[in-house]
């Protein structure tokens, strides 16, 4: 069984950091990705960022393109995301996910993070 538990979300001032942490458990092969979802309060979820396949691509929306980093330990199944220069739109829960032969298909609960203007 896959599970993904995911943690570092918390209160932070405008212009601070943060890194989010997403440990993946019960995998059996390596996911073609492993990506970073958003969801505000009345807005559909978004994607953020994923880091895809052994090579280690990543890929970004132009929302956080040059503030938020994707990266990861494969050999620990762990991903992390490192978001700077945050803004108040960025409070969202914050979700990893596993991309399993094209669909992301195993979720973590999610951890939230606000950011203080």
């Amino acid at each position: 069984q896959v599970q993904l538990v995911e943690s570092g979300g918390g209160l932070v001032q405008a212009g601070g950091s943060l890194r989010l942490t997403c440990v993946a458990s019960g995998l059996t092969v390596r996911p073609l990705a492993m990506g970073w979802f958003r969801q505000a309060p009345g807005k559909e979820r978004e994607f953020v960022g994923a880091i895809y396949g052994s090579g280690g691509t990543t890929g970004y929306p132009d929302s956080v393109k040059g503030r938020f980093t994707v990266f990861g330990d494969n050999t620990r199944n762990t991903v992390y995301l490192q978001m700077n220069s945050l803004k108040p739109e960025d409070t969202a829960v914050y979700y990893c996910a596993v991309n399993d032969r094209g669909t992301y298909k195993y979720w973590g609960q999610g951890t939230q993070v606000t950011v203080a203007s």
